[in-house]
């Protein structure tokens, strides 16, 4: 990344209080743009954003909506945002079988509303739109997915998100070109890193089960699914954001990702990695029937790696270290703000897949 690029951008930045988009926001500011959030306010308690103390390396931070269009409108024009990084949604499967009117209108209505948005602010240049590895048509073949692959999705989670990549190609080509603002999007595997506490998530479920001093409860251990640590990806959506930014329509398509192939790898290979980490750490199986979840699912981030110079620098070994890293500093009372921030260094200053 071009550290002097993003020297006091401004950076519109949907969905700053969750998981992603912490990290995103830290690592924004510590380039030293300046960092617009918007967002519901976080859904879990404990979370990132208030643990690590987020809010305080914000220009401001907007509780609000995606689904407001007038309200985000407002905030996006007062941001006067060259660049802007969508990362709102409802994040999960499961919940999304629950709730699948909420998950359609945030996912699908609110990726229309901030492109609503975005066509009424002649300020911004740049958009990378986030979504997912489930956006494509699982057919659990053993052959990792390109870019070019048909959208789709089993549950309601993964079909709005094929929505989502849908609308931004029918944007991007009926009004942003024209417009000159180059519209991207990004899809990236299963993300793992400090500051996780969502419902039915591997890592957090296994580390909340850690502190409660209980096993925890797995339900698909042969499911396989691309691991790689959160700043792998939101490394590839920096670069992807300079590179629409200073080439336009040249990046403006979709791109995947995804970690090395030896990162994917089974649940139950995760949870044996943990449970030599962690002392007294075990999991059992729920054999009770389960909502359906994709078995196998890869991404082929070739593209990326010939195209924007991307490539992932931690082994799954590394990132499964470095989560565990975090949790441990949060849970001996350290800053994790300042704990996250040298996470980030090291990130950057990783050469390869060696360590």
């Amino acid at each position: 990344m071009d550290a002097e690029f993003w020297q006091g951008k401004n950076v519109f930045l949907t969905g700053h209080t969750g998981f992603k988009g912490g990290w995103l926001s830290l690592w924004l500011h510590q380039l030293g743009a300046k960092v617009y959030g918007y967002s519901l306010a976080p859904n879990t308690m404990p979370n990132l954003f208030t643990e690590a103390n987020i809010d305080k390396c914000l220009a401001s931070s907007t509780i609000a909506d995606i689904r407001d269009l007038q309200f985000l409108h407002t905030a996006l024009a007062e941001s006067q945002a060259e660049v802007v990084f969508h990362l709102a949604a409802q994040p999960l499967v499961r919940y999304s079988y629950e709730a699948p009117v909420e998950t359609y209108s945030t996912n699908v209505m609110g990726t229309v509303n901030l492109y609503e948005a975005i066509r009424q602010t002649p300020s911004v240049r740049a958009v990378v739109n986030v979504t997912t590895d489930k956006c494509y048509e699982n057919r659990e073949w053993v052959w990792p997915y390109r870019e070019d692959e048909a959208m789709g999705g089993y549950d309601p989670y993964s079909s709005s998100k094929a929505c989502s990549e849908i609308i931004t190609s029918a944007y991007r080509r009926s009004f942003m070109a024209d417009q000159g603002i180059a519209l991207g999007s990004a899809r990236a595997g299963n993300v793992i890193g400090g500051g996780d506490w969502s419902e039915d998530r591997l890592i957090p479920d296994f580390l909340r089960a850690i502190d409660a001093k209980q096993p925890v409860v797995i339900r698909s251990p042969n499911a396989i699914r691309p691991w790689q640590h959160v700043l792998e990806p939101l490394s590839g959506y920096l670069k992807l954001a300079e590179a629409l930014y200073n080439k336009k329509t040249m990046f403006a398509e979709a791109w995947n990702f995804g970690p090395s192939d030896d990162s994917a790898q089974t649940v139950e290979w995760i949870l044996e990695q943990l449970v030599r980490r962690v002392d007294g750490a075990s999991w059992h199986l729920d054999d009770r029937p389960q909502l359906h979840e994709a078995n196998y699912l890869k991404l082929d981030s070739s593209k990326a790696r010939g195209k924007l110079g991307w490539k992932p620098k931690w082994s799954l070994s590394t990132a499964l270290a470095k989560t565990v890293d975090w949790h441990n500093a949060w849970r001996s009372g350290l800053d994790v703000f300042e704990f996250s921030k040298r996470q980030i260094h090291d990130y950057q200053n990783t050469i390869d897949l060696s360590k």
